[in-house]
């Protein structure tokens, strides 16, 4: 192998290509590559920032679903106790207008009772007088007077 002027030469030019590159074209090549890695760094740094106020978020909405639950369970409790005091109510004055109807019905009854009896008593003098009269109109006949019974008593 001749070392000639060619080689030297290519020796020469490729030593100044490295020592140029060096100089000039790596450090921004390298501060590329720093600066690429700064932001992936920072890029999983907001990764795991974002993980952790996903579970806190989690967390805080997992709590106030909880409270969520317990004022909805709350309300229909109240709710449930309202109905229940309406209904009690409601079944309280139906037993009051049942006993108040009740007592009127009963007022009625014997209103109608004491009419009648009124009107039995009307109807009973006016037959007893009839009867004494066609008695008194005729002879004192037991017979008579048994038809006459029988005929008072199929009127009355």
């Amino acid at each position: 192998m001749d070392i000639n002027a060619t080689l030297i030469g290519e020796m020469l030019s490729f030593a100044i290509l490295i020592w140029f590159s060096v100089q000039f074209i790596w450090p921004h090549i390298n501060k590329a590559i720093e600066e690429r890695q700064l932001k992936i760094a920072e890029g999983l740094d907001a990764a795991e920032r974002a993980r952790a106020e996903l579970r806190d978020a989690d967390s805080k909405v997992a709590a106030e679903i909880k409270v969520a639950r317990q004022q909805a369970a709350e309300i229909i409790d109240r709710a449930q106790q309202q109905a229940n005091q309406i209904l009690d109510k409601a079944r309280g004055d139906a037993i009051a207008e049942i006993n108040r109807l009740k007592a009127s019905a009963q007022d009625d009854i014997a209103s109608m009772a004491q009419r009648a009896r009124e009107e039995l008593r009307e109807k009973v003098g006016a037959l007893a007088v009839q009867g004494a009269t066609k008695i008194v109109q005729r002879e004192i006949d037991p017979a008579a007077h048994k038809a006459l019974l029988d005929q008072l008593a199929t009127e009355i």
